[in-house]
């Protein structure tokens, strides 16, 4: 009984939808539309279909949609023409009757693919639309950078995203030329940008990933799909795509610094040591394997070890990690003297207090070239190395490179 009772609830339900639509208040709002956009009035042809769109007798009408793309195609025939005349012309509005005619059109297929009451699906709008459509695509492409230089990246956005829904689009998906447009990658990867710029995260991973096969923007795409992955809060999807990115773009910093800063700030050290060991087996040199291996081992407050490796990453000066190498084998100089500091003998009288102070001295006197090289090296990144000289010089009694520091400050 009960399975009964469930199959007239599904028939009335059905009945409904088609009961919906009438089919006369259909043929009489396509008509009047149509015509008026025949005849160059636009914006009473928009108000007619714009009306049966939203009416609950029109709404669910396959021709509706159709008219309104239509109508839009005619709009956008017309500022073409005017064009071609040297008349004025609205190039915004090209792009906005364009993103419209994908917009309705698509839901045109929506509806035209619902089976009628005899189960019998008659899709006549498909072939035509998608020849449409087609034609659309540089519009689509143009009002995205025109609205993307703009920084309007909400707009940008919605005509990226339309371009590159094209190739899962049903209306679409399936035409040639889509299945060959590299151009659906990069409108990808400019969708996910656009949204990184409004803080929109899930959009921006979810168009990361149709811009993964860009030869030329798959890197950046898969750094914003792990930003947007960590802000979402998706820690386990976040570290997969960082161990992914590390094993497609080797020499990219980003994906292996981030993995190994993860892995030290939650004391993970013998994950990021045994990372670090994978990576330097491929590739012994790499100043930022090297850099970061010191980094882990000056955490967890192994500096000879930390020293060590720091040193070999300073062998390529040409690397941004030379000179972030120096200044922290600066600091960890620093960090020892201030160590013994807390040590030695303050009794002027010791017999330890000369050679204590000596050996106290010796470590700023290591520090010192560190954090001068850095400053070579970099010499407008001041964080580097100005506050390291600063506590050098002071404790070496170096008044002149003292004073010309202290005015920096």
């Amino acid at each position: 009984m009960k399975r009964v009772l469930f199959s007239l609830v599904m028939f009335a339900a059905v009945s409904t939808v088609f009961a919906q639509t009438d089919p006369k208040a259909v043929k009489a709002a396509v008509s009047a539309a149509k015509s008026a956009a025949n005849s160059g009035k636009f914006a009473e042809a928009e108000k007619t279909i714009e009306a049966a769109m939203s009416n609950a007798a029109t709404k669910n009408d396959a021709s509706v949609w159709d008219a309104a793309g239509y109508v839009q195609q005619k709009i956008s025939m017309k500022q073409s023409e005017n064009q071609v005349l040297k008349k004025s012309f609205d190039t915004i509005q090209v792009y906005k009757s364009a993103l419209k005619m994908v917009e309705y059109f698509s839901k045109c297929d929506e509806l035209a693919q619902l089976p009628d009451a005899k189960g019998k699906v008659n899709n006549k709008f498909r072939k035509k639309n998608a020849v449409i459509v087609m034609g659309e695509r540089n519009n689509l492409i143009n009002g995205g950078i025109y609205y993307f230089n703009a920084q309007n990246y909400a707009e940008a956005f919605k005509y990226l995203a339309a371009y590159a829904d094209l190739k899962n689009l049903p209306l679409t998906a399936k035409e040639p030329a889509i299945l060959a447009d590299s151009t659906i990658t990069q409108m990808a990867y400019y969708a996910c940008s656009a949204a990184y710029r409004m803080e929109d995260y899930k959009n921006c991973a979810k168009y990361a990933q149709q811009a993964f096969e860009d030869k030329e923007y798959g890197e950046p795409a898969m750094e914003f799909y792990c930003i947007s992955l960590k802000e979402l809060g998706q820690q386990e999807e976040w570290l997969a795509a960082l161990k992914k990115g590390v094993a497609t773009y080797p020499g990219i910093p980003y994906f292996f610094a981030n993995l190994v800063e993860y892995f030290s700030t939650n004391n993970k050290y013998d994950e990021a040591i045994a990372y670090a060991d994978e990576m330097l087996k491929n590739d012994p040199n790499n100043a930022l394997y090297l850099f970061c291996k010191g980094y882990i081992y000056q955490q967890t407050k192994e500096y000879d070890k930390a020293l060590e490796f720091y040193a070999k990453a300073t062998n390529d000066e040409k690397s941004d990690y030379c000179a972030q190498s120096y200044s922290n084998m600066g600091l960890i100089y620093c960090i020892q003297a201030q160590d013994f500091s807390a040590t030695a003998t303050t009794n002027v009288g010791d017999a330890k207090y000369k050679e204590e102070q000596a050996q106290l001295k010796s470590y700023y006197e290591k520090a010192k070239p560190c954090y001068e090289k850095a400053r070579q090296l970099k010499p407008d990144q001041k964080d580097l190395w100005l506050q390291g000289l600063y506590r050098v010089y002071y404790n070496l009694d170096m008044g002149n490179e003292f004073k010309e520091i202290e005015s920096m400050m």
